[in-house]
């Protein structure tokens, strides 16, 4: 199983970013995912999860209604959708996969595969 995580880089506030976690040994028909992120000098913070039907997605505080999580599985691909970013949102993220959906979400130590994170900086 792998993750791969991509799509960061420097973005303005108010603007936005796409990540994307391109996944091998990982059907994200068959598999709950999700991302995490990591502040410079921070524990790690729980974002978005993703049910495996995909029906049930769930989004920490500090990112709801600003973020999306979706999937395709034809491609394989778990998406981060980032609108209206703030200086918080900068962060490592994180990709992570499970086969079942962890409860809470929040609680990183439940999810099985963690990908290589993608640096998001958000700054004027």
């Amino acid at each position: 199983v792998q993750l791969q995580a991509s799509g960061g880089g420097l973005v303005q506030p108010g603007g936005s970013l796409r990540l994307t976690c391109a996944t091998s040994g990982v059907t994200p028909d068959h598999y709950a995912t999700g991302w995490f992120r990591q502040a410079p000098g921070k524990a790690r913070e729980f974002v978005a999860a993703v049910s495996r039907s995909g029906g049930n997605a769930i989004y920490s505080d500090s990112v709801k209604g600003r973020f999306t999580i979706s999937k395709d599985s034809a491609k394989n691909t778990v998406y981060l959708q980032m609108n209206n970013v703030e200086p918080e949102d900068t962060a490592v993220y994180y990709c992570v996969a499970d086969p079942n959906l962890p409860k809470p979400p929040g609680w990183s130590k439940a999810w099985d595969y963690w990908g290589r994170g993608t640096l998001v900086t958000v700054s004027s």
